[in-house]
């Protein structure tokens, strides 16, 4: 039992870890570097990044968990997929706020993107609760491509 309670708990604590890394390093350019941007109209207010993401974090960790509770032989290569997206989604705030580089970002965000569309796409025939949970993080991630692209395109010079 604490097993099976440990396979979902683990992989929300470490997508709530590596999110928390995340925002620790990006702190001072959300401060003093991002409000200088030209933004999308439709860019939601900073308050509801740290809402959405944590959803996020939660649908994703449960998301695996149920793959690394799964017995099926291809759960290896899910939580493998898994792993890698989520060193994309990590990469993503070191290029884009930590480099201020909206460029790097939007290369990382496409690869991001692809990958958890892959994820999505490929477990849902073996795991189809997992492949749901991640249709909120496309959504997010598509509009988040969005944002950093209206970024790249009105600060040409990344401020």
């Amino acid at each position: 039992m604490l097993k099976k309670v440990l396979s979902y708990l683990v992989p929300v604590a470490i997508c709530f870890l590596v999110g928390g890394i995340a925002a620790y390093l990006q702190s001072d350019a959300v401060e003093n570097w991002y409000p200088l941007l030209k933004k999308s109209p439709l860019s939601p207010p900073n308050w509801a990044f740290p809402l959405a993401w944590g959803f996020l974090y939660v649908c994703m960790g449960l998301s695996v968990g149920l793959i690394i509770d799964s017995r099926n032989d291809n759960r290896m290569y899910f939580i493998r997929l898994f792993a890698i997206q989520l060193v994309f989604n990590f990469m993503w705030s070191i290029f884009f706020f930590y480099l201020e580089n909206p460029l790097l970002g939007m290369l990382d965000i496409i690869l991001l993107d692809l990958l958890i569309l892959l994820y999505a796409i490929k477990s849902y025939p073996l795991f189809r609760l997992s492949s749901l949970l991640f249709i909120p993080y496309i959504v997010w991630v598509t509009f988040a491509a969005y944002l950093n692209l209206y970024i790249l395109i009105y600060n040409p010079t990344g401020a």
